[in-house]
Parts: C-alpha cells; structure tokens; sequence
C-alpha cells in the first residue's frame, strides 16, 4: 500500500526509453516540488505506487489536469499497446501517494467510468495535445485514472 511517505524511498524506472521522465522526477523531489512542477503551462504530479511482483514502491512523472477535488492521469505510455506499470500497479493496490507542487498526501486511484472518460479525456487532451496522437497510435483504450485524496 503506497502512501505519501513513499515517494522518497520509491524507485524510478530502469528502463533506459524513460530515463528523461526518472531525472525529471528525482529534480522534482530534490526540489520539494518547487522545480518542475509546471512547464509551459503543463503540470505534472509525481505518482508513487505499490509493485505488484515486488511490493515495493515505485514512482514516476506525470501530467495531470483536476476534476473536482481529483486529480486525473492519463495511462498512455505515448500510445503503446500496453499500459504502463504504474497502471497495472494501482490496478492491483488502489493507495497511492502523491506529490503535486509542493503538497505531498495519499490518495485512491481508480479508472474514469466509461460515462466520465469522455469528458476527462477531452480535457486532458487540451491540456496535453498529444494523448489525441497516442490515441491513434494503439488499439488499446487508453485509460484515465482519477486520484482522491484521502483525509
């Protein structure tokens, strides 16, 4: 179970396509979210969660947009045909924790219902274009995840 304590002692993937999304992470918790947390008008969150083979914590970068008191995410790992792990993880263990800006807290993750994924994706997408690209890259739908803080 992730909670906001993770997110210092998770680990960043080892995957040399995403070492660009890894340092940009670790600048933005070396920062204590002062440094990276917007560009260009894009914001982005840091996202630690659960492994489900090793149970660790794992975590990573990623852009978001607000509904409510929710932050949504985009599961689109630049249209490939198959979801990212953080995906899989919260799949399986639902607690995560969160850092956006400067404000750390631990949330619940969970897949927009089909009735909110249109609106979400619409508003992700003009928020961030290129999920429209990625969306016609894979014959996957392309989940969006809602994150709730929890009291």
């Amino acid at each position: 179970m992730a909670v906001a304590e993770d997110l210092d002692r998770a680990t960043d993937s080892t995957d040399p396509q995403w070492d660009w999304v890894a340092e940009q992470t670790r600048t933005y918790l070396a920062s204590g979210g002062t440094v990276g947390h917007e560009s260009n008008g894009v914001r982005t969150l840091i996202l630690a969660t659960t492994g489900r083979r090793t149970g660790r914590p794992r975590r990573t970068c990623l852009i978001y947009g607000t509904s409510g008191d929710d932050f949504v995410v985009v599961a689109s790992k630049g249209g490939a045909d198959d979801d990212p792990a953080w995906y899989k993880n919260l799949l399986d263990e639902p607690s995560v924790g969160v850092q956006v800006g400067t404000r750390r807290f631990t949330a619940r993750a969970r897949v927009a219902t089909p009735g909110e994924r249109g609106r979400l994706w619409a508003e992700m997408a003009a928020i961030f274009p290129l999920y429209d690209e990625y969306a016609r890259k894979t014959d996957r739908v392309i989940p969006v995840v809602l994150l709730t803080p929890q009291a």
